[in-house]
């Protein structure tokens, strides 16, 4: 009986074993799902909408090729659309019947007469003809949130929502790579496979424990032998039967009988099978997930209704990662620039007044170089990232960012300004960080900040308006009329200028005197709201010094940086030079008992010539 269950349970195990192998081998089923085409006409760009790549669960994974170089980016559709304007493009969807992914040309549409180009303008020059292919190279922008340039091909994975396309292009002038495929991933697990060999090889145990016990049972059921039948009459002296003459070899030689090979494999066959099995069993996809469902559906509260609600709200103007590789680009270019003295290249990413100090300080380094540069631009966000919500341009972005190489440097508060979808991000105000500067809260990165116009009534001060009032301040201290509504506890700058113009004073010969003038300066001033109604807010001033003269005749001789600035060895007129300061403040809300405060500043002498 025993022989009959361990046949019966080989043969139940080999079934079992064979049918969850074949679940894992010949009944399993693809592992991706796949659409692929191939674009024609020589459109220098092709676009996947997002209701391509959201049309099965899971990520998507892209690969392209069919040019010498493959630039493969995403964004959101509306940046996507907004940075193609009017150019003609490939658009890639699903057919509806067939499911196929198919090619369609796109042509926004044309002009109205009054804007359309004249029919006689003249054909654009080669240095028009290279800007005009830098702007269509769509490689580097900061509108990307990611994106991936490759020699022949790209092959990357993604999982963005149904408001994210992806742009496909060479290099903006060739036409796109034409071989494009997108695939998701299939669920293939087989839950029962892990189970059914576990349980297989557990029944092949057995099986084997019945068989030996069947041996062992009937080896003991043979009971005692009988004994040898002894000589009878006439068998006395009969010969003994001689041995085979292999048992002499043996003997002689002393080696031992041969043990049967098939034996021995029949024995090691399932212990490799066994542990083969159990190995390939370890793997989840063998097994049913038999835990709970982690997020439960739950009726949606107060909050995520009004969440809902607000759907339509402007989208931030960057996102946190975003900001991280645009803050790097622009450490990159500044460092280059700040070696090189070069202000064609800072001009790339710095505007206004951030740039006229950059200007001005080359200028004077060329001349004098151990005169100290400006700041560096660390190359990663610190303790701030207050993107504008917005869909359209120019957008603005506030960010803190610290050096950690010398984490005592102060941070540097950054105001960036992005002025079309084909533009990069550029560098307008620039500010070191009074030491005891507290930002008030703000609303996180993955929500925005509206931006304040600069004649706002919501705030203490109109943004338009603060440097004015700040300057009035530097210039009548206490005896301002906007005295009382400025913070002085913290604020170094003011007497950062005073010292610096008692030290003037006194090294001024007595056959030349010395003006000092404050006002408001030519940048427009950057608002950006805080959680409690106030404002961050960008400003710069600019502080003049006259230095003229008393007697006919006499001359003034600039020395230093004004010197350097001005190109002036000595002159009978006088000398006029600027100062740019850029500022940053806290602006609370109209009403409020609280005062402005100065959260950090940057100064910098940015011209300097012979008067007139």
């Amino acid at each position: 009986m025993r022989f009959v269950l361990a046949i019966v349970a080989f043969v139940v195990a080999a079934t079992m074993i064979v049918l969850g192998i074949a679940q894992r081998t010949v009944f399993l089923g693809p592992s991706t799902y796949a659409v692929e085409t191939t674009v024609k006409g020589d459109l220098p760009y092709t676009v996947i909408g997002g209701d391509v790549l959201v049309s099965e669960v899971g990520q998507q994974t892209l690969t392209v090729s069919g040019s010498d170089s493959v630039f493969v980016s995403y964004g959101r559709t509306a940046d996507v659309a907004a940075w193609l304007g009017d150019a003609s493009y490939n658009r890639l969807s699903l057919d509806d019947e067939t499911g196929k992914l198919v090619s369609s040309v796109v042509t926004p549409e044309e002009a109205d007469d009054e804007d359309a180009a004249p029919e006689d303008a003249a054909p654009l020059t080669d240095e028009e003809k290279a800007a005009q292919a830098v702007l269509d190279d769509p490689r580097g922008s900061d509108l990307w949130l990611a994106e991936n340039s490759e020699e022949a091909a790209v092959l990357t994975t993604i999982n963005v929502p149904e408001d994210v396309s992806v742009l496909i292009a060479s290099n903006g002038t060739e036409p796109a790579p034409s071989k494009v495929s997108v695939s998701w991933p299939l669920d293939n697990r087989t839950p029962w496979a892990g189970p059914l060999i576990t349980a297989g090889i557990v029944l092949l145990l057995v099986g084997l424990a019945l068989y030996l016990l069947g041996i062992n049972h009937m080896r003991k059921s043979r009971g005692p032998r009988r004994k040898g039948i002894s000589a009878g009459p006439g068998m006395e002296k009969m010969p003994k039967v001689p041995k085979p003459s292999r048992y002499k070899s043996d003997k002689r030689h002393g080696s031992a009988p041969k043990r049967s090979r098939s034996r021995s494999m029949i024995a090691l066959v399932p212990i490799a099978l066994v542990s083969s099995l159990a190995l390939s069993g370890c793997s989840a996809g063998f097994w049913p997930d038999l835990a709970p469902d982690a997020s439960p559906s739950a009726t949606p509260t107060a909050t995520e209704l009004d969440a809902e609600q607000e759907d339509d709200q402007p989208a931030p103007a960057v996102t946190a990662p975003q900001l991280e590789r645009i803050t790097a680009r622009i450490s990159t270019t500044t460092l280059e620039a700040d070696q090189a003295l070069n202000a064609d290249l800072a001009a790339t990413r710095f505007v206004g007044p951030a740039l006229d100090e950059r200007k001005g300080n080359y200028a004077i380094r060329a001349k004098i170089p151990e005169y100290a540069a400006s700041p560096v631009i660390p190359s990663a966000p610190g303790g701030l990232t207050l993107p504008q919500a917005t869909d359209t341009w120019p957008r603005t972005v506030m960010s803190v960012v610290q050096d950690e190489a010398n984490p005592t440097s102060a941070p540097t508060a950054m105001v960036l300004v992005q002025a079309t979808p084909r533009s990069n991000y550029q560098v307008e105000y620039a500010m070191r960080l009074e030491p005891q500067a507290e930002i008030p809260e703000v609303a996180p990165a993955t929500i925005g900040a509206a931006q304040l116009p600069p004649d706002s009534s919501f705030l203490l001060l109109p943004p338009n308006k603060l440097a004015a009032a700040y300057a009035d301040v530097i210039t009548n201290g206490e005896n301002s009329e906007f005295a009382s509504l400025f913070d002085a506890e913290g604020d170094t700058l003011r007497g950062v200028i005073a010292s610096d113009r008692e030290a003037k004073k006194a090294a001024l010969p007595t056959t030349a005197s010395i003006e000092f003038s404050v006002a408001a300066g030519e940048a427009p001033p950057v608002a950006l709201a805080t959680n409690e109604s106030g404002a961050l807010v960008s400003v710069n001033i600019a502080e003049t010094e006259v230095v003229k003269p008393l007697e006919v005749g006499a001359k003034i001789k600039p020395s230093g940086a004004v010197a350097a600035l001005s190109g002036l060895t000595e002159t009978e007129k006088g000398v006029q030079s600027t100062y740019s300061d850029q500022l940053l403040f806290y602006v609370p809300p109209a009403g409020s008992s609280d005062q402005i405060r100065l959260l950090g500043f940057s100064q910098g002498l940015t011209a300097a010539a012979e008067l007139a």
